[in-house]
Protein backbone atom coordinates (compact mmCIF):
# COMPACT_ATOMS: atom_id res chain seq x y z
CA UNK A 1 0.00 0.00 0.00
CA UNK A 2 1.31 3.69 -1.02
CA UNK A 3 0.46 5.27 2.21
CA UNK A 4 1.22 8.92 0.23
CA UNK A 5 -1.21 8.24 -1.94
CA UNK A 6 -3.39 7.08 -0.26
CA UNK A 7 -3.48 10.18 2.14
CA UNK A 8 -3.11 12.48 -0.71
CA UNK A 9 -6.20 10.88 -2.86
CA UNK A 10 -8.65 12.63 0.51
CA UNK A 11 -6.30 15.29 1.36
CA UNK A 12 -5.56 13.99 4.92
CA UNK A 13 -3.49 15.30 7.07
CA UNK A 14 -1.83 12.98 9.44
CA UNK A 15 -1.51 9.16 9.83
CA UNK A 16 0.24 8.20 13.42
CA UNK A 17 1.15 4.34 14.36
CA UNK A 18 1.64 3.85 17.87
CA UNK A 19 2.55 0.96 19.19
CA UNK A 20 3.97 -0.48 23.28
CA UNK A 21 5.05 -3.81 23.04
CA UNK A 22 4.82 -4.72 26.76
CA UNK A 23 0.90 -3.74 26.66
CA UNK A 24 0.61 -4.93 22.98
CA UNK A 25 -0.36 -1.81 21.50
CA UNK A 26 -0.85 -1.84 18.05
CA UNK A 27 -3.20 1.71 16.83
CA UNK A 28 -3.40 3.82 14.17
CA UNK A 29 -4.55 7.51 14.46
CA UNK A 30 -5.79 9.41 11.36
CA UNK A 31 -6.59 12.55 11.02
CA UNK A 32 -8.40 13.87 8.06
CA UNK A 33 -8.96 17.33 8.37
CA UNK A 34 -8.42 19.90 11.49
CA UNK A 35 -10.03 23.13 9.24
CA UNK A 36 -13.01 23.44 11.63
CA UNK A 37 -11.22 22.97 14.49
CA UNK A 38 -9.53 19.56 16.64
CA UNK A 39 -10.33 16.16 15.06
CA UNK A 40 -12.80 14.69 17.44
CA UNK A 41 -13.56 10.82 16.05
CA UNK A 42 -13.72 7.75 18.40
CA UNK A 43 -11.40 4.74 19.43
CA UNK A 44 -12.60 1.37 17.44
CA UNK A 45 -10.92 -2.09 18.61
CA UNK A 46 -11.18 -4.96 16.07
CA UNK A 47 -9.30 -8.00 14.77
CA UNK A 48 -8.50 -6.79 11.13
CA UNK A 49 -7.09 -9.89 8.93
CA UNK A 50 -4.13 -7.45 8.26
CA UNK A 51 -2.55 -4.02 9.10
CA UNK A 52 -3.28 -2.66 5.51
CA UNK A 53 -7.79 -3.10 6.17
CA UNK A 54 -6.54 -1.20 9.54
CA UNK A 55 -5.33 1.40 7.96
CA UNK A 56 -7.75 1.67 5.32
CA UNK A 57 -10.46 1.11 7.91
CA UNK A 58 -8.99 4.14 10.16
CA UNK A 59 -8.63 6.97 6.98
CA UNK A 60 -11.86 5.90 5.87
CA UNK A 61 -13.63 6.57 9.31
CA UNK A 62 -11.41 9.58 9.85
CA UNK A 63 -12.88 11.31 6.70
CA UNK A 64 -16.63 9.89 7.58
CA UNK A 65 -16.12 12.19 11.04
CA UNK A 66 -14.74 15.31 8.95
CA UNK A 67 -18.15 15.47 7.43
CA UNK A 68 -20.41 14.35 10.05
CA UNK A 69 -19.06 16.83 12.54
CA UNK A 70 -18.77 19.70 9.68
CA UNK A 71 -22.84 19.21 8.42
CA UNK A 72 -23.57 18.88 12.22
CA UNK A 73 -22.37 22.27 12.75
CA UNK A 74 -19.54 21.23 15.13
CA UNK A 75 -16.22 23.63 15.19
CA UNK A 76 -14.66 20.13 15.07
CA UNK A 77 -12.70 18.16 12.17
CA UNK A 78 -12.48 14.48 11.29
CA UNK A 79 -10.49 12.03 13.31
CA UNK A 80 -10.57 8.29 13.85
CA UNK A 81 -8.51 5.52 15.72
CA UNK A 82 -8.37 1.88 15.16
CA UNK A 83 -6.34 -0.42 17.20
CA UNK A 84 -5.51 -4.04 16.44
CA UNK A 85 -6.65 -6.82 18.35
CA UNK A 86 -9.72 -8.43 19.80
CA UNK A 87 -11.42 -6.38 22.48
CA UNK A 88 -12.84 -9.63 24.43
CA UNK A 89 -9.09 -11.14 25.21
CA UNK A 90 -6.22 -8.22 24.29
CA UNK A 91 -7.92 -5.40 25.95
CA UNK A 92 -5.90 -4.21 28.85
CA UNK A 93 -5.37 -1.02 31.25
CA UNK A 94 -1.53 -0.77 30.33
CA UNK A 95 -2.60 -0.88 26.50
CA UNK A 96 -5.23 2.13 27.25
CA UNK A 97 -3.30 3.75 29.27
CA UNK A 98 -0.24 3.67 26.92
CA UNK A 99 -3.01 5.02 23.83
CA UNK A 100 -3.69 7.80 26.11
CA UNK A 101 0.27 8.99 26.07
CA UNK A 102 0.44 9.30 22.51
CA UNK A 103 -3.21 11.37 22.53
CA UNK A 104 -1.91 13.46 24.69
CA UNK A 105 1.73 13.71 23.37
CA UNK A 106 -0.59 15.49 20.27
CA UNK A 107 -1.62 18.41 21.92
CA UNK A 108 -5.37 18.58 21.34
CA UNK A 109 -4.97 18.24 17.48
CA UNK A 110 -7.87 14.75 18.34
CA UNK A 111 -9.97 14.33 20.76
CA UNK A 112 -11.03 10.57 20.90
CA UNK A 113 -14.31 8.98 22.53
CA UNK A 114 -15.55 4.89 22.70
CA UNK A 115 -16.16 3.16 19.82
CA UNK A 116 -16.64 -0.68 18.24
CA UNK A 117 -14.98 -2.59 20.52
CA UNK A 118 -14.37 0.48 23.41
CA UNK A 119 -16.55 1.23 26.48
CA UNK A 120 -17.27 3.81 28.33
CA UNK A 121 -15.02 2.27 30.92
CA UNK A 122 -11.75 2.43 28.47
CA UNK A 123 -12.43 5.81 28.42
CA UNK A 124 -12.02 6.46 31.91
CA UNK A 125 -9.04 4.31 31.52
CA UNK A 126 -7.82 6.50 28.64
CA UNK A 127 -8.70 9.72 30.64
CA UNK A 128 -5.61 9.19 33.66
CA UNK A 129 -2.82 9.87 30.73
CA UNK A 130 -5.15 12.44 28.88
CA UNK A 131 -7.48 15.34 28.99
CA UNK A 132 -8.00 14.92 25.68
CA UNK A 133 -10.78 12.46 25.77
CA UNK A 134 -14.52 12.32 26.19
CA UNK A 135 -17.39 9.79 26.53
CA UNK A 136 -16.29 9.12 29.97
CA UNK A 137 -18.25 8.38 33.16
CA UNK A 138 -20.80 10.86 34.39
CA UNK A 139 -18.58 10.79 37.46
CA UNK A 140 -16.09 12.45 35.62
CA UNK A 141 -18.05 15.48 34.73
CA UNK A 142 -19.17 13.95 30.78
CA UNK A 143 -21.85 12.64 29.35
CA UNK A 144 -21.51 9.06 29.93
CA UNK A 145 -22.69 6.60 26.91
CA UNK A 146 -23.59 8.38 23.60
CA UNK A 147 -26.22 5.67 22.36
CA UNK A 148 -29.17 7.55 23.63
CA UNK A 149 -27.94 10.19 22.25
CA UNK A 150 -27.68 8.76 18.94
CA UNK A 151 -30.49 7.22 18.68
CA UNK A 152 -33.15 10.54 19.60
CA UNK A 153 -30.87 11.58 16.37
CA UNK A 154 -31.72 8.91 14.47
CA UNK A 155 -35.64 9.21 15.91
CA UNK A 156 -35.72 12.70 14.58
CA UNK A 157 -34.22 11.84 11.34
CA UNK A 158 -36.71 9.37 10.40
CA UNK A 159 -39.50 11.70 11.23
CA UNK A 160 -37.74 14.47 8.91
CA UNK A 161 -37.62 11.72 5.98
CA UNK A 162 -40.82 10.33 6.94
CA UNK A 163 -42.23 14.11 6.04
CA UNK A 164 -40.75 13.82 2.95
CA UNK A 165 -41.91 10.45 2.20
CA UNK A 166 -45.09 10.63 3.33
CA UNK A 167 -46.11 13.86 3.54
CA UNK A 168 -46.26 13.59 7.73
CA UNK A 169 -43.47 13.16 10.01
CA UNK A 170 -46.04 11.32 12.29
CA UNK A 171 -44.75 7.35 13.04
CA UNK A 172 -48.31 6.60 14.31
CA UNK A 173 -49.17 3.09 12.15
CA UNK A 174 -46.03 3.43 9.93
CA UNK A 175 -43.72 -0.54 10.09
CA UNK A 176 -40.07 0.25 10.86
CA UNK A 177 -38.16 -2.65 9.57
CA UNK A 178 -34.98 -2.58 12.24
CA UNK A 179 -31.63 -4.82 11.06
CA UNK A 180 -29.72 -4.86 14.40
CA UNK A 181 -31.55 -4.20 17.55
CA UNK A 182 -27.95 -3.42 19.76
CA UNK A 183 -27.78 -0.30 22.52
CA UNK A 184 -28.79 2.40 19.69
CA UNK A 185 -31.73 0.41 17.86
CA UNK A 186 -33.14 -0.39 21.12
CA UNK A 187 -33.39 2.54 22.53
CA UNK A 188 -34.91 3.89 19.06
CA UNK A 189 -37.28 1.17 19.02
CA UNK A 190 -38.79 2.65 22.82
CA UNK A 191 -39.18 6.03 20.64
CA UNK A 192 -40.98 3.89 17.29
CA UNK A 193 -42.78 2.16 20.08
CA UNK A 194 -44.00 5.01 22.46
CA UNK A 195 -45.20 7.04 19.08
CA UNK A 196 -46.94 3.63 17.60
CA UNK A 197 -45.26 1.98 14.95
CA UNK A 198 -45.15 -1.28 14.27
CA UNK A 199 -41.64 -2.98 14.50
CA UNK A 200 -40.14 -5.82 12.74
CA UNK A 201 -36.98 -6.68 14.05
CA UNK A 202 -33.81 -8.66 13.67
CA UNK A 203 -30.11 -9.81 14.78
CA UNK A 204 -27.93 -12.16 15.27
CA UNK A 205 -27.88 -12.17 18.74
CA UNK A 206 -31.37 -13.87 19.80
CA UNK A 207 -31.20 -12.48 23.33
CA UNK A 208 -31.84 -8.94 21.81
CA UNK A 209 -33.98 -9.99 19.35
CA UNK A 210 -36.38 -11.59 22.46
CA UNK A 211 -35.91 -8.36 24.22
CA UNK A 212 -37.42 -5.96 21.93
CA UNK A 213 -40.18 -8.71 20.94
CA UNK A 214 -41.38 -8.58 24.55
CA UNK A 215 -40.70 -5.01 24.87
CA UNK A 216 -42.75 -3.84 22.29
CA UNK A 217 -44.44 -6.30 20.77
CA UNK A 218 -42.17 -6.86 17.84
CA UNK A 219 -42.16 -8.97 15.22
CA UNK A 220 -39.01 -11.07 15.04
CA UNK A 221 -37.24 -11.92 11.33
CA UNK A 222 -34.62 -14.15 10.00
CA UNK A 223 -31.29 -11.71 9.37
CA UNK A 224 -31.28 -12.81 5.66
CA UNK A 225 -34.69 -11.49 5.11
CA UNK A 226 -35.04 -8.27 7.11
CA UNK A 227 -34.42 -6.20 3.74
CA UNK A 228 -36.71 -7.89 1.55
CA UNK A 229 -40.27 -7.48 4.37
CA UNK A 230 -42.95 -5.06 3.88
CA UNK A 231 -42.30 -2.22 5.68
CA UNK A 232 -42.44 1.94 4.99
CA UNK A 233 -38.83 2.36 7.16
CA UNK A 234 -36.03 0.30 6.55
CA UNK A 235 -33.64 1.33 9.07
CA UNK A 236 -29.99 -0.62 8.83
CA UNK A 237 -28.56 -0.27 12.72
CA UNK A 238 -25.83 -2.99 12.54
CA UNK A 239 -23.18 -3.36 9.91
CA UNK A 240 -22.89 -1.09 6.94
CA UNK A 241 -23.01 -1.46 2.76
CA UNK A 242 -26.80 -3.28 3.80
CA UNK A 243 -27.58 -1.30 0.62
CA UNK A 244 -25.95 -3.09 -2.35
CA UNK A 245 -26.74 -4.71 -5.19
CA UNK A 246 -28.03 -7.97 -3.49
CA UNK A 247 -30.55 -5.66 -1.26
CA UNK A 248 -31.75 -3.03 -3.58
CA UNK A 249 -33.88 -5.46 -5.99
CA UNK A 250 -35.55 -6.60 -2.34
CA UNK A 251 -36.88 -3.40 -0.84
CA UNK A 252 -39.89 -2.51 -0.32
CA UNK A 253 -39.47 0.35 1.72
CA UNK A 254 -39.84 4.36 0.59
CA UNK A 255 -37.51 5.38 3.73
CA UNK A 256 -33.95 4.07 4.08
CA UNK A 257 -33.25 5.80 7.91
CA UNK A 258 -30.73 3.86 10.78
CA UNK A 259 -27.55 4.25 12.62
CA UNK A 260 -25.58 2.17 11.12
CA UNK A 261 -22.45 3.58 9.57
CA UNK A 262 -21.95 3.50 5.62
CA UNK A 263 -24.73 2.32 4.92
CA UNK A 264 -24.06 1.84 1.19
CA UNK A 265 -21.58 -0.14 0.03
CA UNK A 266 -20.85 2.28 -2.96
CA UNK A 267 -21.71 5.73 -3.91
CA UNK A 268 -23.79 3.99 -6.67
CA UNK A 269 -26.34 2.44 -4.62
CA UNK A 270 -27.06 5.87 -3.21
CA UNK A 271 -27.58 6.63 -7.25
CA UNK A 272 -29.76 3.96 -7.71
CA UNK A 273 -32.14 4.48 -4.41
CA UNK A 274 -32.26 8.33 -5.61
CA UNK A 275 -33.52 6.59 -9.13
CA UNK A 276 -36.07 3.96 -7.44
CA UNK A 277 -37.45 7.23 -5.09
CA UNK A 278 -36.69 5.57 -2.16
CA UNK A 279 -35.97 8.81 0.37
CA UNK A 280 -32.23 8.04 2.17
CA UNK A 281 -31.34 9.92 5.41
CA UNK A 282 -27.47 9.78 4.91
CA UNK A 283 -25.90 7.91 7.79
CA UNK A 284 -23.56 10.41 8.76
CA UNK A 285 -26.55 13.06 9.05
CA UNK A 286 -28.91 11.08 10.91
CA UNK A 287 -26.37 9.30 13.45
CA UNK A 288 -24.41 12.34 14.57
CA UNK A 289 -26.17 13.19 18.13
CA UNK A 290 -23.58 10.93 19.53
CA UNK A 291 -20.65 13.00 18.69
CA UNK A 292 -23.21 16.15 18.67
CA UNK A 293 -23.38 15.34 22.89
CA UNK A 294 -20.15 14.49 23.51
CA UNK A 295 -18.81 17.46 21.83
CA UNK A 296 -20.79 19.53 24.55
CA UNK A 297 -18.97 18.05 27.00
CA UNK A 298 -16.22 20.06 25.65
CA UNK A 299 -18.38 23.61 27.08
CA UNK A 300 -18.79 21.78 30.58
CA UNK A 301 -21.53 19.13 29.63
CA UNK A 302 -25.36 20.33 29.80
CA UNK A 303 -27.33 17.76 28.54
CA UNK A 304 -30.77 19.58 28.31
CA UNK A 305 -28.06 21.88 25.75
CA UNK A 306 -26.54 18.95 23.99
CA UNK A 307 -30.52 17.38 23.62
CA UNK A 308 -31.95 20.42 21.87
CA UNK A 309 -28.59 20.48 19.53
CA UNK A 310 -29.11 16.71 18.96
CA UNK A 311 -33.69 17.48 17.67
CA UNK A 312 -31.97 19.74 14.75
CA UNK A 313 -30.57 16.25 13.15
CA UNK A 314 -34.55 16.28 12.16
CA UNK A 315 -33.54 19.83 10.07
CA UNK A 316 -30.54 19.09 9.23
CA UNK A 317 -32.01 15.90 6.98
CA UNK A 318 -34.87 18.29 6.21
CA UNK A 319 -32.13 20.50 4.31
CA UNK A 320 -30.64 17.26 2.47
CA UNK A 321 -33.54 16.24 1.31
CA UNK A 322 -34.41 19.70 -0.33
CA UNK A 323 -31.61 20.57 -2.01
CA UNK A 324 -31.36 16.61 -3.08
CA UNK A 325 -35.06 17.50 -5.06
CA UNK A 326 -34.12 20.57 -5.75
CA UNK A 327 -31.30 19.75 -7.73
CA UNK A 328 -32.51 16.62 -8.53
CA UNK A 329 -29.03 15.05 -7.27
CA UNK A 330 -28.86 11.73 -4.36
CA UNK A 331 -29.07 12.74 -0.86
CA UNK A 332 -25.69 11.28 0.08
CA UNK A 333 -24.49 14.22 -2.67
CA UNK A 334 -26.36 16.52 -1.43
CA UNK A 335 -24.76 15.94 2.13
CA UNK A 336 -21.64 15.53 0.55
CA UNK A 337 -21.89 19.37 -0.63
CA UNK A 338 -23.40 20.95 2.59
CA UNK A 339 -19.98 19.52 4.52
CA UNK A 340 -17.64 20.59 1.58
CA UNK A 341 -18.69 23.69 1.39
CA UNK A 342 -18.79 24.84 5.22
CA UNK A 343 -14.93 23.49 4.92
CA UNK A 344 -14.35 25.55 2.04
CA UNK A 345 -15.92 28.75 3.42
CA UNK A 346 -13.48 28.78 6.57
CA UNK A 347 -10.41 28.12 4.38
CA UNK A 348 -11.46 30.81 1.95
CA UNK A 349 -12.04 33.22 4.88
CA UNK A 350 -8.62 31.76 6.30
CA UNK A 351 -6.69 32.45 2.97
CA UNK A 352 -8.33 35.67 2.28
CA UNK A 353 -7.39 37.15 6.21
CA UNK A 354 -3.74 35.87 4.85
CA UNK A 355 -3.40 37.47 1.89
CA UNK A 356 -4.65 40.91 3.64
CA UNK A 357 -2.14 40.23 6.43
CA UNK A 358 0.99 39.74 3.64
CA UNK A 359 -0.68 42.38 1.94
CA UNK A 360 -0.23 44.72 4.97
CA UNK A 361 2.94 43.45 6.22
CA UNK A 362 4.46 44.20 2.49
CA UNK A 363 2.95 47.81 2.42
CA UNK A 364 4.70 48.33 6.17
CA UNK A 365 8.23 46.76 4.82
CA UNK A 366 8.22 48.91 1.67
CA UNK A 367 7.40 52.10 3.72
CA UNK A 368 10.59 51.36 5.67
Amino acid sequence: MELFAAMERDDYEELLFCQDKASGLKAIIAIHDTTLGPALGGTRMWTYATEEEAIVDALRLAKGMTYKNAISGLNLGGGKTVIIGDPKKDKNEAMLRAFGRYIQGLNGRYITAEDVGTTEEDMNIIYQETDYVTGTSPSYGSSGNPSPATAYGVYMGMKAAAKVAFGSDLLEGKTVAVQGVGNVAYTLCKYLHEEGAQLIVTDINKEAVNRAVEAFGATAVDPADIVGVNCDIYAPCALGATINDVSLPLLKAKVVAGAANNQLKEPRHGDTLHQMGIVYAPDYVINAGGVINIADELNGYNKERALKQVAKIYDSITRVLEISRTNGIPSYAAADHLAQERIASIQNSRSTFLQNENHALSRRNLRG
